[in-house]
């Protein structure tokens, strides 16, 4: 069934993670994404944030791959009136532009909503920011993940505060700004006019505590660092090594998983262990227990049986066993860009179909 995005013209004046994930995401639906980049700068930065393992002379990186799939690629100068023209063509014949400009880019480079919609009178003027569109703090990931509560609570009692390994408040804006800008679309079906949709990344990670969030907000609770664990439950982010070296965790959230577990390890239920409140208050002998019986296991073998059961397990991966699965390779898109066989995970994932 062909997509509904599938007849939309997007134009991307974004770079680095958020804007062009939310640029993809149009891309992997069939439309048409035009990409603007800065030609005084040979492109979008992230075409230079190489590992130390890619190709130096190449114009393209893994990470710009990751969010660039499928795209018209233009450089142009935004502050040069050579091409302004061709600039303004795209945008009368847009449906969409995508803009994540530092504060005052958009007025300076002439991008502003209200400027871009006396050019295309129905156009959807999507646009990310970091603190706020009026605020002109420099915002990265980073930062957003330090200064909203990420950090302070990922860890270890051991360890520092610890950023996640992927830039997820960018990943996280770009899913806000693309709900955003699919509710303009039923919006503009009904109602014809320019739209525009505004998401920061300050936003979305508030809003991306949740449960954290509300513990706070109704309990006072300040969440402190411990690791993979839950404050809630347990056993549920524990590790474990099993007798051929894996590690292995378990995410047992009812006593009944919690009984099938004991059962299949061979254990005998203990009352200090017998509800979740006392498992949670008890979590470091609980491990222990639970650790003699699992190291003699092989990983896999444990996990299969307890599966079988519909007990939470799983195996700790590295990403080489992560894409060695066929499910993992489903999701891969290839795409040769400036000479390159390229590859990069799917962004958009769901399946519609018609009933």
């Amino acid at each position: 069934m062909k997509s509904p995005l599938a007849d939309l013209k997007v134009l991307e004046v974004a770079s680095v993670l958020a804007g062009p994930a939310v640029g993809m995401y149009f891309a992997e639906h069939g439309a048409a994404v035009t990409k603007v980049e800065n030609k005084l700068t040979h492109g979008d930065v992230t075409r230079s944030w190489k590992l130390p393992e890619e190709d130096k002379d190449l114009n393209i990186s893994a990470y710009y791959c990751s969010v660039n799939w499928h795209k018209r690629c233009l450089f142009l100068d935004l502050t040069d009136p050579n091409d302004r023209p061709q600039l303004e063509e795209l945008i009368k014949e847009s449906d969409i532009l995508i803009a994540n400009f530092k504060y005052g880019d958009a007025e300076k480079f002439k991008l502003d909503f209200e400027t871009v919609k006396t050019l295309n009178p129905t156009i959807i003027h999507a646009e990310l920011s970091g603190f706020g569109s009026r605020n002109q703090r420099v915002a990265y990931d980073l930062v957003l993940q330090a200064e909203t509560g990420f950090m302070y609570m990922n860890g270890t009692p051991d360890s520092d505060p610890v950023k996640m390994p992927l830039a997820m408040i960018d990943i996280l804006a770009a899913h806000q700004l693309k709900e955003g800008i699919l509710e303009a679309l039923l919006t503009r079906s009904v109602h014809p006019a320019a739209y525009h949709v505004e998401a920061s990344l300050y936003d979305t990670a508030l809003a991306t505590l949740t449960n954290q969030g509300t513990n706070y907000l109704m309990a006072h609770h300040i969440p402190q660092r411990i690791g993979s664990k839950h404050p809630n439950i347990a056993p549920y982010g524990e590790m474990f090594k099993t007798k051929d070296g894996k590690i292995l965790t378990l995410a047992v959230g009812s006593n009944k998983q919690f009984e099938k577990l004991l059962n299949t390890l061979g254990l005998e239920i203990q009352d200090r262990f017998s509800s979740n409140k006392l498992r949670v208050e008890n979590r470091t002998e609980l491990a222990q227990f639970l650790s003699d019986s699992i190291q003699k296991w092989n990983g896999q073998e444990l996990c299969d049986k307890l599966n079988a059961l519909f007990v939470p397990v799983a195996l700790v991966k590295d990403l080489k066993e992560v894409f060695e699965s066929e499910e993992a390779q489903k999701l891969i898109l290839e795409e040769e860009t400036e000479g390159v066989m390229t590859r990069r995970v799917k962004s958009s994932v769901y399946t519609l179909s018609k009933g």
